[in-house]
């Protein structure tokens, strides 16, 4: 096996007395979605916080590409190739979906705040914008406002807003939280698409969607990894049974 995109080594955080995540050790593999399950309050998002550079760890290492990220910005982890979906849709909802996609592709120019030309001018921009629609299904949506869309077709913005950045790495934070079956069924579809092309850690609750995406699973109790492995194999672990799936969720 290749090595790990991205890897953490005894990553832990603490808040005064709570220890959210505590000394973590996961590695995340290019070609493959790694997921991340659990009860609430497991350390879940603040794991993907720290990966993100959202936050700062306590102690311990976040490797990228073999280099030590831990203790740097969130934009400068993103400029690296880190992108991010969070648990809460985080688009700019006056703007057109299109408008939105460029911003994030204007992230990645050498200066992105550029005020002299029109936006529009910069047609490289604008093309990965396009393309980045495009990877999601939204292309014909192109000119809409984000207010108009669906819950799911959000969701799909939002995960297009980060392809627009060409990352490596994604941090997807329950993607298919509040949706019905036919959008949980789309962005199903979507994530195993944007599988060969990324490294992904995968948060999710909805357990059909874990088992049918995942190719390994990690399981994460009270800020501590209680048992990881493939998906057959949680699905086996008594452990894990009893502590968060329960013997009808294990055949989801």
């Amino acid at each position: 096996m290749s090595e790990a995109v991205l890897r953490t080594e005894r990553l832990s955080k603490h808040f005064g007395g709570l220890v959210a995540v505590n000394d973590v050790s996961l590695e995340f593999f290019a070609d493959q979605i790694h997921a991340v399950i659990g009860p609430n309050g497991a350390g879940k998002t603040t794991l993907t916080s720290l990966l993100s550079g959202d936050l700062s760890c306590t102690s311990g290492c976040i490797f990228l590409d073999g280099e030590d990220v831990a203790g740097l910005s969130a934009d400068r982890i993103s400029q690296r190739g880190v992108g991010r979906s969070y648990q809460k849709t985080n688009i700019f909802l006056p703007f057109t979906v299109l408008e939105n996609c460029r911003i994030a592709a204007q992230s990645r120019l050498p200066s992105s705040m550029r005020f002299v030309r029109a936006a529009l001018a910069y047609r490289d921009v604008v093309r990965e914008a396009e393309r980045a629609l495009a990877e999601v299904g939204l292309e014909h949506k192109a000119q809409e406002t984000a207010a108009t869309l669906s819950h799911g077709e959000q969701r799909q913005l939002e995960i297009a807003m980060t392809l627009a950045t060409r990352p490596r790495v994604l941090l997807l934070d329950e993607p298919l939280a509040g949706m019905g079956g036919e959008e949980s069924a789309r962005m199903v579809e979507l994530l195993q698409t944007l599988k060969p092309a990324h490294a992904m850690l995968l948060v999710e609750h909805d357990m059909d969607a874990v088992f049918a995406l995942a190719d390994r699973l990690t399981v994460m109790v009270e800020g501590r990894v209680l048992e990881s492995g493939t998906p057959d194999a949680i699905r086996a672990s008594a452990a894990v049974q009893e502590a968060y799936l329960g013997s009808e969720g294990l055949h989801a």
